[in-house]
Parts: C-alpha cells; structure tokens; sequence
C-alpha cells in the first residue's frame, strides 16, 4: 500500500513539476507548483518527517506560494508571455542541460546500491523528538537565534523609519 502511495505521490509531483515548467500562464504555473509543494510534503509523511512536512506546507505552499502569487498580479503576468531567445542563449542552455545531465549520471553512477543501508532511528523527523531535542540539548542557541532575529526585526524597522521633519 505504502509503495503504491509513493508511485502515485511521485508521479503527481513529477507531472505537476513538469507541467509547471512548460505552462506558458504563469498563473497555472504557480498553481502546478502548489500541486508539486503538496505531494513533496506527502512524501514527507511517508518518511515519517511529520515536522518537516508540516513546515514545508506552511512555509512553502504557504508563505512563499503568497509571495509568487503577489509578484505574479503585481507584474501583471496573468497574459502568456513569449520570449524571442538568441541562438547564443539556447546553445548555452543546452549545454547547461547537458552538463547537469553528464552530473547526475555520474552521481548515480559512482553510488553503490547494493551496501546495506545504515540503520537510523525511525523517530527522527517526529515532532515530539525534535522538540525534546531543541528544547533540551539546544535551548541556548535556540534563544540566542531568536534574540538576534528580534535585533534584526528591531534594526529593519530604524532603518526603514521615515523621518517626518517639521516643514
């Protein structure tokens, strides 16, 4: 049951993947992507990363998915837009393609898959884990990066503050 999950996730992830790349409405292309966005997080439930899945939804196909969509209306790019590309262009993108191609059969190439697997816990992407450890063994740096994102905010808002001088 489990593998048949994974063939069907995979699939819509691959094919919405595809689809977005290839869609000439950038509309449908941010929407492909949200498809592809919630697939990815299935398969991290499948592999048992509760936590990541939940973040990758909300970071993700949340956060970021508002941001593309904003961009998108802003730039009115709803319209198809067609790009005139010089053959320099095209044959740089092919090589480009080849090149990572040539990477990709050469990683799995040199990647030994008859070894056995090395035996890792089964609750590590657990919530409850990651929070005993965060909480537990990483409590200090888990402060001291939030005092300094504070800072950060606190030092944007000075910055970015407008001075309204008596005229």
């Amino acid at each position: 049951m489990t593998a048949i999950l994974f063939y069907i996730l995979s699939a819509v992830c691959i094919i919405s993947s595809i689809l977005m790349i290839f869609h000439k409405n950038a509309m449908y292309s941010v929407l492909y992507l949200l498809i592809c966005f919630f697939s990815v997080a299935g398969l991290f439930v499948m592999l048992n990363a509760q936590f990541l899945s939940i973040v990758h939804v909300i970071v993700y196909a949340g956060a970021i998915m508002v941001l593309f969509l904003y961009v998108i209306m802003f730039l009115n790019m709803s319209t198809p837009v067609t790009i005139r590309k010089s053959k320099l262009i095209m044959v740089i993108a092919c090589f480009t393609g080849a090149m990572v191609c040539f990477v990709l059969t050469t990683a799995l190439w040199a990647t030994d898959f008859g070894s056995d697997p090395a035996i890792v816990d089964q609750n590590i992407g657990m919530a409850s884990i990651l929070g005993k450890y965060l909480f537990k063994e990483f409590l200090i740096p888990f402060e001291v990066s939030s005092i300094l994102f504070l800072s950060a905010m606190v030092g944007v808002v000075i910055f970015n503050k407008k001075d309204y001088k008596d005229e």
